[in-house]
């Protein structure tokens, strides 16, 4: 098969390597579409530890299933699905709560195992969803990142009602963000980011209003758009000093501040203003199984779908579509490569 195989910072080749072959446990899956990830530029750029080189990467996937192991269960080849690629011990004390994201054996497909920048890819029977044969295999790849989405906006939420919204950041976590925002009702949802062709797309697809900080003061912009009410949710999907400390300063006394972005780790803030205002600061990270459920109902449903903010790239330019991505050449908020051939 062919295979999309990150060699060292900043380093990609098409590589032709070994079919798969599934472990009684395991399925082989012929990938139809896959989605890149904000995660997968910081592996490539050498700032992931979790990922080593050489790696296929790639965990935002749909394609049909070529083989299945003696022990796949109800699963048979043909199948179209897609794949919760976090697997987890189960015994735990995070699993026994059941948090399968903070296992501390956890195992992601296309972290510590073979992706799905290829044509093939075998996975754990536990993690693959069937979905109908009729769903467009790239709106079904957005299950993985729309149920990180899910769980960060749901957790951000739950403490008000119908808030005023802002989401840092217009990349595809963001806009994802976004939009379950609006469906958990949001009263506004207002996005921010510094690409004037991603806030027109935020525009049309995600939110109701949108702010570039390069051009203006974030704190008053936010406060003109959203009134009286102010800003009583802030979700940061881009994670650098400037944003975080953007977040404590738009964000409401007794507000919350959802971190999902994974830009940087250390960051500098006003731990005494966050104590005074009484400022609920949260992360998130990956899912449960009942967040991937949930997402998938909702592409299923067609409550979110990847019209607008989506583009499309063969296999092949995969290493550009990575380059493009860093030196922000990428209108869209999302780029799905396809696999050709078989």
């Amino acid at each position: 098969m062919k295979a999309l195989v990150w060699t060292a910072p900043e380093q990609m080749a098409i590589e032709t390597m070994a079919d798969p072959v599934p472990a009684e446990d395991e399925v082989v899956i012929r990938v139809e579409a896959v989605g890149i990830c904000g995660s997968e530029i910081e592996g490539y750029l050498g700032h992931n530890s979790l990922r080593v080189p050489p790696l296929v990467m790639g965990h935002e996937f749909c394609g049909r299933i070529a083989s299945c192991g003696s022990k796949a269960g109800h699963l048979r080849p043909g199948q179209k699905v897609v794949v919760n690629p976090l697997e987890s011990c189960g015994h735990c004390k995070h699993c026994r709560k059941g948090n399968p994201q903070l296992c501390p054996f956890r195992r992601i497909v296309g972290i510590h195992r073979p992706g799905a920048f290829g044509q093939l890819v075998a996975v754990p029977a536990s993690g693959v969803v069937p979905v109908p044969d009729g769903i467009n295999p790239f709106r079904a790849a957005l299950a993985e990142p729309l149920a990180c989405s899910l769980r960060a906006a749901r957790r951000a939420m739950a403490r008000h009602f119908r808030p005023n919204v802002l989401v840092i950041g217009a990349g595809g976590i963001g806009l994802l963000c976004a939009r379950v925002a609006r469906l958990l009702g949001a009263r506004r949802v207002i996005i921010a980011d510094t690409q004037p062709d991603r806030l027109q797309i935020a525009l049309d697809t995600a939110c109701d209003a949108a702010v570039n900080p390069a051009a203006g003061d974030l704190p008053q912009a936010a406060a003109r758009i959203a009134g009286e009410d102010g800003i009583d949710v802030v979700i940061d999907a881009a994670g650098f000093q400037p944003t975080r400390s953007a977040a404590l300063a738009v964000v409401n006394p007794g507000g919350t501040v959802m971190n999902i972005g994974l830009g940087i780790d250390e960051t500098n803030l006003k731990i005494n203003h966050l104590i005074r205002s009484e400022i609920e600061i949260l992360g998130s990270f990956c899912y449960t199984r009942q967040d991937f459920h949930d997402a998938v109902n909702l592409l299923l449903d067609g409550r979110v779908t990847e019209e607008g903010w989506t583009e499309i790239r063969p296999l092949a330019e995969g290493h550009n579509a990575f380059r493009d991505l860093i030196a922000g050449r990428v209108k869209y908020g999302k780029i799905f490569l396809a696999m050709e051939g078989g």
